[in-house]
């Protein structure tokens, strides 16, 4: 079977080398044009376009646009009978989608119909789900509403951040792809509707997400910072500066009834300290200030002065 791979970051990076090892015939790939990155803005290939090098693929194409038929002639020449399209980061249009016999088969990151769109990842954790997953579907003219073909479970650990979460998919996403076309050629898979969602449209992230909103509860911040960790990451202001937040952990018992305002910073240790929320206290455990790496917050003490009645943001 022809297949032509679609993706783009690293998470698609990891089924397009699955399905290569596999000695499935990946005639082409498609990524996003390269993108200057660092202080030289130097262009660097996408996760994708250097898995499809290092595989040796020829044929490798970055098209700045796809709704006015720019990929039309790849599809011509190429003949691909699947496209298998992970991460991408386009919509795209009914003439990708209509050309290959055994239409398009997309892996995404959420057991669907829960968390269609760009941040199933993040907001599974900010959300508080204690199992997420990888479903394989096929694609249709919307925006994963497509007929779902299999899915896998993963349990979230309590401590699970975005990154570590994002690991784990994208190892079951690349074992489910390879499983999914194995199946499809035999003919086995009964492609199932999705049904609607049980959860709201996951958006995709920036970097204003991660301001913290210390009015919310000590919960839903510290699953925020999880979420968000390492991108865009939680943060909140302290003396002017963007004070990054990367682990916090919820006080268990607050024994008194507090009157401090939300942002306000109860108590000082030498080993950290702690932030009143909406609801509950949250011990601030590593951050990061403009110009410094990530520190565990007895370093940071140890460097920065902070009292009990400042307010952060």
């Amino acid at each position: 079977m022809r297949i032509l791979f679609m993706g783009t970051p690293d998470f698609a990076a990891a089924s397009l080398k699955a399905m290569t090892d596999a000695g499935l015939d990946v005639v082409g790939v498609v990524s996003q044009p390269d993108r200057p990155k660092g202080r030289g803005h130097k262009l660097v290939p996408t996760d994708v376009k250097a898995a499809a090098l290092e595989a040796g693929i020829e044929n490798i194409y970055q098209p700045e646009k796809l709704r006015n038929g720019e990929l039309q002639p790849v599809l011509d020449k190429l003949k691909p009978e699947l496209i298998v399209v992970v991460a991408y980061g386009k919509i795209l249009p009914d003439y990708i989608i209509d050309y290959p016999k055994y239409g398009c088969i997309n892996v995404h990151a959420s057991l669907l119909p829960k968390y269609r769109g760009a941040g199933p990842i993040q907001w599974a954790i900010i959300n508080g789900e204690k199992v997420t997953g990888v479903t394989t579907m096929k694609m249709d003219s919307g925006l994963d509403t497509g007929d779902m073909l299999e899915k896998v479970e993963i349990t979230l650990d309590k401590k699970e951040t975005g990154g570590s979460l994002f690991d784990k998919l994208s190892a079951k996403g690349a074992a489910l792809c390879v499983h999914t076309l194995a199946e499809l050629e035999k003919g086995t898979i009964t492609p199932q509707k999705q049904g609607e969602s049980t959860t709201e449209y996951a958006k995709m992230l920036n970097k204003k997400s991660g301001e913290i909103d210390w009015t919310k509860t000590a919960v839903e911040i510290e699953r925020l910072i999880r979420g968000l960790n390492p991108w865009p990451s939680a943060y909140t202001q302290w003396e002017g500066k963007t004070m990054k937040i990367w682990e916090a952990e919820v006080e268990d018992v607050v024994e008194t009834i507090d009157t401090h305002e939300p942002g306000t910073i109860t108590e000082v240790t030498k080993h950290g300290f702690k932030v009143q929320t909406g609801e509950g206290r949250l011990a601030i455990k590593s951050l990061q200030i403009p110009g410094k790496k990530r520190m565990e917050a007895d370093a940071f003490l140890r460097g920065y002065h902070i009292e009990e009645g400042e307010k952060l943001g």
